[in-house]
Parts: structure tokens; C-alpha cells; sequence
């Protein structure tokens, strides 16, 4: 017997981004010109089912270009880009190569060559370790370009030369955070250049805005995504600071905390860029099983952004 009545608030956008969608593309497509293997550079996105529904039908995931045995075999970059050095390898190991980058990321890339070779001194907001900074550091020599991740960074930083500085960030920081860094940062050094046109992506900053609209109407906030998903751990972050303090990353290996939703008279869900739609419908399944529900979506912006495929793969 379903026990409870439970209002569930949908945050829309959600889910994949056209990022998102165009990497995944590129591998389906790949393997459908080349047959497989198709071989892939880091996984093509942060998330388990993803990963492992394209390596049912032929892409091999990798770390690193040597741990390719069959060299003739193409290799697809991530979407979250890539140190210059590694198309240079490809290249060296005469390995046909797609890129996968998204095309936000690949801007991003673009302003940091321009502004290395403008002559300024560049500081990266974003997290350490991660792929996207680690590819986005990896366009210009490493003595042009400095990470900063909290305020405390910023506190700490004294300019290493006579150097105009200027700024860029990684595309799925939390909007809130960037702002405060960045007001620091321009109030330490005013002269500081910023980008022309914002570099956190139009569907990190929706899917935040879709998450604050309904985190304080919300008992408990779900984010459905990998733990190595940065914009999905943003999210939860937004959902905390909005309202909605007992708000959780939902992953592969989670459990529906039934315990805990027993306690809820009304539940937030919202996915990551990098999580398909089945697992909120899997999700919202199990949760049907229990519970009598109403679901009512909140949408704040609809979305028609679409990248295209290289040319080579049509």
C-alpha cells in the first residue's frame, strides 16, 4: 500500500546540454563511419550509464594515447578538452583523431591563446584536477597561467611580473561562487581584463537558476549525476544555499534514501549536463512505488542551443 502524499517539484532545464549531446554523437557516429573500436580520450562525458551504454556498442575508454595497442584505430577527446600536447601526440603517432571539445570549452581555449599572446598573464578560476582546467591550462606555457579556486586564492596571489592580468573560468563553476571571486579579484587588481562575453556556459547558469527557482520549497533536493561531475556537485551546492540544506548528489551506486523522504511532505529534482533523462524517470519510478505523487515541473527558460558534428562524420 503507497503510504504518503508527495508534491514533487521538476526543475527544467535539466539534463543534458547540447555539449553533452554533441560528444555523445561524435562517438555514436564514429564508430558508425569506422566500425569498432572507436577508442576515447578520458570518459566522452561525467557519467557512468552514458559511458557504459557506448561501450556496449564499441568505444573503448582510455586515459592517455599510449595505452591505445591498435594505433590505426581513430581516438575521440572529450568533451571537456585538452591540453595542446595531445592532438600534437596523436599526430606524432600518426593517429587519426576527433575532437569532442565542446564548443563553449574551445572558446574559452581560444581566449586564452589570444590573451597569451596579447602579452598578459592569465588567471584561471576553476578547480584543480579537473579536465576542463587541466586541458584549458594546457593551451599556453605553464608560466603564463595561474589557477585560483576560492577567495582565499585570490587573498594570497601577488602578480609574478609586469604582466597585465586578465581572467577566464572554467564553464561549469557555481555562478554565485565565480561572482564573489571575480568581484575580489577586480577590486585587488583593477585592472584586470575580463572576458568579453561570460565563460560559465548558458546551461550551467539555467540549470542553477531551475534549482534556486524551487530549493526552497523543497524538504529534499535530489541532483541526479556522477560524483565526478562538477556542474552536478555545483548544483547541490545551490540547492544547500538556496534553501534547501538536506540536498544530495544522486549517483549510480545511491540508494533512494526512503527513510528520509518518509520525514518530506515535498521533494526537489533537478539532474546534471552530463545525466540522461532515463535516470530521473528511473528515479521518479522507484519513488512512484512508494509514494502517491504529483509531480509539477518548474520551467524557467526553454532551451534550443544545437552544436554541430565535424563535417568528417556526416
Amino acid at each position: 500500500m503507497k503510504n504518503k502524499d508527495l508534491k514533487i517539484y521538476l526543475a527544467s532545464p535539466r539534463g543534458f546540454c547540447a555539449g553533452v549531446d554533441r560528444a555523445i554523437e561524435i562517438v555514436k557516429k564514429s564508430i558508425s563511419k569506422y566500425g569498432a573500436p572507436v577508442y576515447v580520450r578520458h570518459e566522452i562525458v561525467h557519467n557512468k550509464h552514458v559511458v557504459e551504454s557506448l561501450k556496449k556498442i564499441g568505444a573503448i575508454f582510455v586515459e592517455e594515447l599510449n595505452e591505445i595497442k591498435d594505433k590505426s584505430r581513430p581516438v575521440i577527446f572529450s568533451a571537456h578538452g585538452v591540453p595542446k600536447k595531445i592532438p600534437n601526440e596523436a599526430k606524432e603517432l600518426k593517429m587519426e583523431y576527433i575532437d569532442a571539445t565542446c564548443p563553449l570549452v574551445t572558446k574559452v581555449h581560444r581566449e586564452a591563446e589570444n590573451l597569451h599572446k596579447s602579452g598578459s598573464h592569465i588567471l584561471l578560476i576553476g578547480h584543480k584536477n579537473h579536465p576542463e582546467v587541466i586541458g584549458t591550462m594546457g593551451q599556453i606555457p605553464s608560466n603564463g597561467i595561474d589557477l585560483i579556486q576560492s577567495l582565499d586564492d585570490v587573498n594570497k596571489y601577488n602578480k609574478k611580473n609586469n604582466k597585465k592580468l586578465a581572467f577566464i573560468t572554467q564553464t561549469t563553476l557555481s555562478v554565485d561562487d565565480t561572482k564573489d571571486i571575480v568581484d575580489k579579484l577586480k577590486k585587488k587588481f583593477p585592472e584586470i581584463k575580463e572576458p568579453k562575453k561570460e565563460d560559465i556556459c548558458y546551461a550551467t547558469t539555467n540549470r542553477q537558476s531551475a534549482v534556486k527557482k524551487i530549493a526552497s520549497k523543497c524538504d529534499m533536493f535530489f541532483v541526479i549525476g556522477s560524483r565526478n561531475s562538477s556542474n552536478s556537485l555545483r548544483l547541490v551546492e545551490v540547492a544547500k544555499n538556496s534553501g534547501c540544506k538536506n540536498s544530495i548528489l544522486f549517483h549510480s551506486e545511491s540508494g533512494v534514501p526512503f527513510d528520509q523522504i518518509d520525514e518530506c511532505k515535498t521533494i526537489g529534482i533537478s539532474s546534471g549536463a552530463s545525466a540522461p533523462e532515463i535516470l530521473v524517470k528511473q528515479f521518479l519510478d522507484e519513488i512512484k512505488s512508494k509514494y502517491t505523487i504529483s509531480v509539477e515541473e518548474v520551467e524557467i527558460i526553454k532551451e534550443d542551443v544545437t552544436f554541430k558534428i565535424p563535417g568528417k562524420l556526416n
